[in-house]
């Protein structure tokens, strides 16, 4: 039986976007023995939805982010930062990974990557319907179908509540489901080796 893992992210979390490729490394080394799970979190919703500009913190971030993990971080992102006036909402992502997800669940973790190098390194709004037509013709999906899913109001608060259940309050979270409840799998710095080690770990522990 395969081990059951769930990946929470957020589109807008930095982090997530220096973790993306160590999580899917790590998901291709494993696939013939992990089920994962994709779901978005909430990072910025409600009051915390404001311009990047009034978040001094993430140029500094970013240089930490890109140090520990080699991320890129592109000129038209590096563009929107300098500008300040973009606004981060979590809900439109989160919305439109669902609809992504929705019409490929088994390439969720592909359709969360590219929507990071949309962001990070193309600069495109995640919460713009032309973002999500140019998104659904790299995945090779159909994109009147993905945009139809954007106005599928319920489907960030069901991931949101989701990842509430399962204890998450930080991005990026990779949780391996056990009898006992769900165990945490490296962090945002891990690579893809580590994480596998750590499967390792929790596996053999598990059987001993």
């Amino acid at each position: 039986m395969k081990a059951k893992l769930t990946y929470v992210f957020d589109a807008y979390c930095g982090w997530c976007h220096g973790f993306g490729p160590a999580v899917t490394g790590f998901t291709a080394a494993n696939a013939g023995r992990i089920e994962l799970d994709v779901v978005s979190g909430g990072l910025f919703t409600g009051a915390r939805v404001a311009p990047i500009g009034t978040m001094p913190y993430v140029a500094g971030a970013n240089a930490r982010i890109a140090e520990l993990t080699g991320a890129e971080f592109g000129p038209g992102y590096l563009a929107l930062v300098a500008d300040g006036r973009f606004r981060m909402d979590s809900t439109a992502a989160a919305t439109g990974f669902a609809a992504l997800r929705t019409l490929a669940p088994e390439r969720a973790l592909e359709a969360a990557e590219a929507m990071q190098r949309a962001f990070y390194v193309d600069g495109l709004s995640l919460s713009e319907a032309d973002t999500y037509r140019h998104l659904a013709g790299q995945l090779g999906l159909d994109a009147d179908t993905v945009l139809t899913g954007l106005a599928a109001a319920t489907a960030a608060t069901q991931d949101f509540t989701r990842a509430a259940r399962l204890g998450v309050t930080s991005y990026p979270t990779l949780l391996l489901h056990t009898g006992t409840g769900v165990v945490r799998l490296g962090g945002p710095t891990s690579t893809a080796a580590q994480l596998t080690d750590a499967l390792d770990h929790h596996l053999a522990s598990v059987s001993a």
